[in-house]
């Protein structure tokens, strides 16, 4: 199949897309579920060409593995684990069974903890040392950030309990300046790290108790985890009602639908948490059940696998006209490459194509005036990704919504169409003449024919940011499983946290650096030179 979808793209190469673009196209080029659209419309995917794509789904056994993974069996075989933070979302509780047990009535009480510690927290009713909690500190770092921050910010329309912020970088800056702006006595730091033993989160999180310790005398008492190592929380001096625990069964880049969200509940509140979850829950079970022509994960994976491993477009662009989610193409820079950049396939053997692409992207309309330049422009193609809801949550300012929608559905427009020498000509043909004139000209030309998707909802709601975390979820899970690797480990982090842990001594000068290359010894000589 890649064979025949390598020979079809190479015959249908250089046509222009957008000559194939009329009604019927657009309608047969895009998929919708609960009022939310996926328009690939503006590719040079045919009728064709998604046929061959789609047998790619059947000769990997998507649906098989789909099946497997939501039933709770051991997908992720290199750890010998399931994969299963789709039962976190599963509000109705129907079984999951997991080494014989289902684990469901331990997720909903794990949920109804959670909703009753967030009510108390906001409703006052948890105190801490000083009074109502008016500020929440979630420190964590990859999984345990980048997703709860992601929400938050998502969701800010919907936040009327305490201030949140996120604390993940080791670099003291980060944590100093956050607990800066807050008071200890009035709050709350929440410690996320499964195994409690993350270096960065542990760092921050004794520099944050000893900030604590200078003023409320019982510490623990305004600390939380989310962990599962309840020993060590213990140690920590937290109690044991505040600890939120979580099965190895849940990755820390797929965990914020559990305890992992406990930032993102206080902030919106339980119901608008399990309205979350219910757009994640429904996703799910979009994927379960519409045909592959129909599926929205299905449909987003193929055409990545279009533009990755077919045109060879290294790159990935997402582009949400809804500031806030500005930092989505963070979280998905982690969601997409962390799973799936991998070298290897499932049986340990080389990969013959190209794994993941470089995920990256900002909110429009700022990047019209930074990177798109080289988006329209520039000698490399780079597919891209629009999100843009159809109302935003400020009625009176609607008109300028508007504006932004606009803007959204131009940009994908203009990368499609492009602008010819002969029209670029006659744009600046009253500015210039002769050899001028065509020099002038070939700087306004567009080349086009350069491919994006649209995914469009009514409004940023919990609802539908479920939706859309659930629905990249699923693309990672298909094109991971097309392309035969394995999405759900992150072996590629270990490295470098194992040299960092040897460097530091090195670093403190308790140990010599004659054991380091060149150039890390010559590198710690002159840090140490400036007082590292």
């Amino acid at each position: 199949m890649w064979n025949a979808l390598k020979k079809h793209h190479e015959s249908v190469a250089d046509r222009r897309f957008i000559e194939m673009l009329d009604g019927a196209r657009a309608e047969d080029f895009s998929a919708t579920t609960q009022d939310m659209r996926l328009d690939y419309a503006k590719t040079n995917i045919d009728a064709d060409g998604r046929d061959l794509l789609i047998g790619l789904l059947d000769d990997a056994d998507v649906g098989a593995k789909r099946d497997a993974m939501f039933s709770g069996t051991a997908i992720n075989e290199t750890e010998g684990r399931a994969v299963l933070h789709t039962a976190l979302r599963n509000l109705d509780g129907d079984p999951v069974i997991v080494d014989g047990e289902d684990v469901m009535p331990g997720v909903l009480a794990t949920l109804d903890a959670m909703s009753a510690f967030a009510s108390s927290v906001r409703d006052g009713s948890f105190e801490g040392q000083g009074g109502k909690i008016t500020d929440v500190v979630n420190i964590g770092i990859g999984g345990s950030d980048l997703g709860p921050a992601m929400a938050v910010k998502a969701l800010a329309p919907y936040h009327d309990g305490p201030r949140c912020h996120f604390v993940s970088n080791v670099d003291p800056a980060d944590v100093a300046q956050v607990l800066r702006s807050c008071d200890p006595a009035t709050t709350l730091v929440i410690v996320a790290s499964k195994t409690f033993t993350t270096i960065e989160t542990m760092t921050n999180a004794r520099t944050a108790k000893a900030w604590m310790a200078e003023s409320v005398s019982d510490v623990g008492a305004q600390f939380a985890a989310l962990s599962t190592a309840e020993d060590k929380t213990a140690a920590f001096g937290i109690a044991p009602e505040r600890v939120f625990g979580f099965e190895d069964w849940v990755g820390g880049r797929y965990s914020m639908w559990g305890p992992i969200g406990l930032s993102l509940m206080i902030a919106i509140g339980p119901d608008a948490f399990k309205a979350f979850l219910r757009g994640g829950q429904a996703m799910d079970t979009h994927f379960r059940s519409a045909a592959w022509s129909e599926n929205l994960p299905a449909l987003l994976a193929l055409v990545g696998i279009w533009h990755n491993q077919i045109c060879g477009y290294a790159t990935r662009a997402v582009l949400p006209y809804d500031n806030n989610l500005a930092r989505l193409p963070a979280y998905l820079q982690q969601l997409e490459m962390e799973s799936n950049g991998k070298g290897v396939s499932m049986d340990g053997a080389d990969l013959t194509l190209h794994s993941g692409p470089v995920v990256w992207g900002e909110p429009g309309t700022n990047g019209q005036h930074a990177f798109y330049q080289l988006i329209h422009q520039g000698t490399r193609v780079i597919p891209c990704e629009f999100l843009v809801a159809a109302r935003g949550h400020d009625d009176a300012l609607h008109h300028q919504h508007q504006l932004l929608v606009a803007n959204c559905l131009a940009q994908s427009e203009a990368l499609m169409k492009g602008r010819t020498f002969a029209e670029a000509k006659a744009k600046v043909a009253d500015k210039f003449s002769g050899e001028e004139l065509d020099r002038q000209a070939k700087h306004r030309v567009f080349p086009g024919n350069r491919p994006s998707i649209t995914l469009t909802y009514p409004q940023l709601t919990p609802f539908v940011l479920g939706q859309i975390i659930a629905l990249y979820e699923h693309r990672v899970f298909v094109e991971g499983v097309v392309l035969g690797i394995n999405s759900y480990d992150q072996w590629g982090v270990e490295l470098g946290k194992e040299l960092a842990t040897a460097l530091q001594p090195v670093v403190e000068g308790a140990e010599a650096a004659d054991q380091k290359d060149g150039s890390t010894a010559a590198l710690v000589a002159h840090l140490r030179t400036h007082g590292v």
